[in-house]
């Protein structure tokens, strides 16, 4: 049994939180302007009574269904509900089109068939490199959806499909998916005090 005021193991618990918190503030100092674009596209679409459609793999997808529930729930005040949909979740649509078409088209054909003028793409990838997601922000544009994306690194080929592309400079996958959170979190948090 661990002693209650054992030690051990505490620093490098401690040393995560403060590199969390370095990449955070690298994020709000370089990323300001992307941030605020964001910000602008996603009340732009709710305002607009478009839909809010999110994608991503993993982790990002567990995120993409997080974020969609915050919108169409609510996130810190009761309020009228948004429409957003998690194009993660069919678990039937997920597999037919992976079986009949390939995986790399599971939010492609997602986009083809709900996707319309006044919705907004959000993609989660933090390697921004997915084939699935880059047929999804080329499928997004072709309808003439706007698409918003969330990466690291170096934004990967999505950066360049993207209409705004918040590339969190890290190369920590978790941290990246922790950084993209607290955006959409603060993202959330202002369209419900605005709208």
């Amino acid at each position: 049994m661990i002693p209650e005021h054992s030690s051990a193991g505490v620093a490098p618990l401690l040393g995560a939180l403060r590199e969390l918190a370095e990449t955070a503030e690298r994020t709000a100092v370089q990323l300001e302007q992307q941030i605020g674009q964001a910000l602008r596209m996603v009340q732009q679409t709710v305002a607009g009574g478009g839909t809010l459609l999110f994608c991503g793999n993993g982790g990002s997808a567990a995120d993409a269904q997080h974020l969609a529930t915050e919108y169409v729930v609510r996130y810190m005040r009761n309020r009228r509900a948004y429409p957003a949909i998690a194009l993660t979740t069919d678990s039937s649509l997920l597999t037919a089109t992976g079986n009949d078409f390939g995986f790399d088209h599971i939010f492609e054909r997602q986009i083809e068939a709900l996707g319309k003028a006044g919705d907004l793409l959000i993609i989660h990838s933090t390697s921004g490199n997915s084939p699935n997601v880059l047929l999804a922000a080329d499928a997004a544009r072709a309808k003439g959806i706007p698409v918003l994306a969330l990466s690291a690194k170096d934004g990967g080929a999505l950066k360049s499909r993207a209409d705004v592309c918040i590339v969190v400079p890290t190369s920590r996958t978790d941290r990246a998916q922790e950084i993209h959170l607290c955006i959409q979190h603060a993202i959330c948090d202002a369209i419900e005090a605005t709208l």
